[in-house]
C-alpha cells in the first residue's frame, strides 16, 4: 500500500541549518516577528526573510499559506518555505500548514524549524496526508520520497502526540488506496485478500464466502453479485479492545465496479464506478487505524464485497428477492443495488454482534450529489444522539457532515403491489427513501447511522488534505467518534 511519510522529531540545532539539504521551512506569524530559527536563517541568508516580511506579499498571505524563497544565498537548501502562522494556529490550521508544506516538497529532503510552535503534530499530520500519491500504476522512474524533519523543543513529548496520528494517516492511505484501485485490480478476491492481511495486525477477520452466505440467507446481497465472474463475499474484522463491552459495528458497501446490472448506468462516467465501494474502504481504513492505535474499544467492521455486472444470470427488474431478515423485495432498479448489499449485512451485524450501536457507510445514491455536493456527506438517523455526536466528531476533523430529515411519508415511498417493498422510491426524495430502505432492516433499538458519501468519497479536484481522486473521508471522524464515545 502507499505509505505516508516517514517523519521524525529532532531537537532544535540552529547551526545545522546553514548545510542541511533540500528545502527547509520556517513559520511566521501575522505580526511578521521572527523566532529563533527565522532569525538564525535570517541571518544566514543575508536578511532575505526580514525583506520578504515586509512586502505586500507576506502582508496578502492568508494564515497557513506558503511562499518558497528560492536558492537563498548563504545556505546549501534550494529553498526557504515561509509560512504564515501564528505560534498557536487552530487545529485546522496547522493542517492547512502541513498541507501546503508536502505539496512543495516534491521529493526533496524537508527540514521544517517548528521550534515550540503550538500544535506540531497536526501540522505533521496535515504534511502525511497531503503528500499522498497513488502511482501504483504509473511505469517509469519513481518520483523520490524526500525525508522529513521536524526540529522542535520537545522532541520525545510531541513524537508522543504524533503517534496516533501517524495510524490515522495510513489508514486514510489504505482507503484512498482501495478507493482509486481499477476493478480489474481490486476484484472481489482481492478486496478481501486485502482486510484479511490486516491480521498481521492483531484484527481478528473472518471471510465468508458465498456458500456461507447461501447459508445465512444473505439472498439481497447474492442478488447484486449473481452476475459477475467474481464471486460475492462478506467479510468480517474484529478489533477487541474494550473487554466484554458490546462492539460498536460498522457496515460498508463494497461495490468494487457497478455497471447498474440490467438497469445499466449510462457509458460516460461510468469509469468511475471503481470508487463504489468506498463505503467498504473507509471501514476498512478505520479498523486498520483502530488496531495501529490500540484503540481501547471493542468494533467490528463488516463490508459487503460484490460486483454488479450484466449477463444472462444477473437480476432482472421485477424480481422479488427475500432478505435475511425474511422481508421481501421488488427490485425496480438493479441500479438501487447498495442498499440490497447493506440490507442483509446491517442485518448480520445485528443478529450476530449484538452492537450497542451501528454506523453504515455507502457511496449510495446521486440524489446526495444533488442535494450536498462534495462538501457534505449526508447523515440518516434514527438516534438524534449518535447522529449529533457523529457530526460534532465530523466537524472537528474538518470533514463535512449534514444531517438529512426522515419520516413516514418518505417510508411510504417504498410500498410495493406485489411484495413487502420496493428497492427505490422514485426520482424524488432519492437519498431519504434509499436511507428507509435501510431503516427497514435496523431494529428499532439500535441506534444507528447511514453516511451516505457518494459525493465526498472521491473527488475530481484537489482538497484540503488530499489530491484528487479519492480522500479517505470518514476515516479521522469515525476514528474521533469512537475515541470520544467508546474507548475507556
Amino acid at each position: 500500500m502507499t505509505t505516508p511519510a516517514e517523519i521524525q522529531f529532532k531537537d532544535v540545532d540552529l547551526d545545522a541549518l546553514a548545510h542541511a539539504p533540500g528545502k527547509v521551512a520556517v513559520f511566521i506569524g501575522a505580526d511578521g516577528k521572527l523566532e529563533a530559527g527565522a532569525r538564525k536563517l535570517n541571518t544566514l541568508t543575508r536578511k532575505s526573510l526580514a525583506r520578504f516580511v515586509a512586502t505586500e506579499a507576506f502582508e496578502k498571505m492568508a494564515i497557513g499559506d506558503l511562499f518558497a524563497l528560492t536558492w537563498p544565498a548563504g545556505i546549501e537548501a534550494a529553498a526557504i518555505l515561509v509560512v504564515k502562522l501564528g505560534r498557536r494556529p487552530s487545529q485546522q490550521e496547522a493542517r492547512k500548514a502541513g498541507a501546503q508544506l508536502a505539496k512543495v516538497q516534491n521529493g526533496a529532503d524537508l527540514l521544517v524549524v517548528a521550534g515550540s510552535i503550538a500544535h506540531v503534530d497536526e501540522i505533521a499530520l496535515g504534511l502525511a496526508l497531503r503528500g499522498y500519491d497513488f502511482d501504483t500504476h504509473k511505469t517509469g522512474e519513481k518520483k523520490p520520497v524526500g525525508g522529513v524533519t521536524f526540529m522542535v523543543a520537545k522532541p520525545e513529548v510531541v513524537a508522543k502526540r504524533a503517534a496516533p496520528m501517524a495510524a490515522i494517516a495510513e489508514g486514510v492511505f489504505f482507503t484512498r488506496d482501495l478507493t482509486n484501485e481499477p476493478a480489474n485490480i481490486l476484484t472481489t478476491h482481492d478486496f478481501a485478500a486485502r482486510l484479511a492481511a490486516m491480521q498481521e495486525l492483531g484484527l481478528d477477520v473472518e471471510i465468508l464466502e458465498e456458500d456461507d452466505l447461501i447459508k445465512l440467507g444473505m439472498r439481497t446481497l447474492l442478488a447484486v453479485g449473481q452476475g459477475s465472474l467474481s464471486p460475492s463475499k462478506v467479510v468480517v474484522m474484529h478489533w477487541n479492545g474494550g473487554g466484554d463491552d458490546a462492539p460498536f459495528a460498522l457496515v460498508g458497501k463494497g461495490v468494487v465496479f457497478d455497471t447498474g446490472g440490467i438497469s445499466m448506468k449510462p457509458a460516460a462516467g461510468m469509469e468511475d464506478m471503481t470508487m463504489d465501494m468506498g463505503g467498504a474502504g473507509v471501514v476498512a481504513g478505520v479498523m486498520r487505524t483502530l488496531a495501529l492505535r490500540k484503540a481501547r474499544a471493542n468494533v467490528v467492521g463488516i463490508v459487503g464485497i460484490v460486483e454488479n455486472m450484466v449477463s444472462g444470470s444477473a437480476t432482472r427488474p421485477g424480481d422479488v428477492v427475500r432478505s435475511m431478515k425474511g422481508d421481501t423485495i421488488e427490485v425496480i432498479n438493479t441500479d438501487a443495488e447498495g442498499r440490497m448489499v447493506l440490507a442483509d449485512v446491517l442485518w448480520y451485524a445485528q443478529d450476530r454482534f449484538k452492537p450497542k450501536a451501528m454506523i453504515n457507510l455507502a457511496t449510495l445514491t446521486g440524489a446526495i450529489l444533488v442535494a450536498l455536493g462534495h462538501e457534505n456527506a449526508g447523515v440518516f438517523s434514527n438516534s438524534d444522539d449518535l447522529s449529533a455526536a457523529f457530526i460534532k466528531a465530523a466537524g472537528a476533523e474538518g470533514e463535512g457532515a449534514w444531517r438529512m430529515p426522515m419520516g413516514p411519508a418518505y417510508d411510504d415511498l417504498l410500498k410495493s403491489r406485489i411484495a413487502d417493498m420496493k428497492n427505490v422510491g422514485g426520482r424524488y426524495a432519492g437519498s431519504i427513501s434509499a436511507a428507509h430502505f435501510l431503516q427497514r432492516f435496523v431494529k428499532p433499538d439500535v441506534p444507528w447511522c447511514h453516511l451516505d458519501i457518494a459525493g465526498v468519497a472521491s473527488v475530481k479536484k484537489e482538497t484540503a488534505l488530499a489530491p484528487a481522486g479519492a480522500t479517505g473521508w470518514g476515516v479521522m471522524a469515525l476514528n474521533r467518534l469512537i475515541a470520544d464515545r467508546y474507548e475507556d
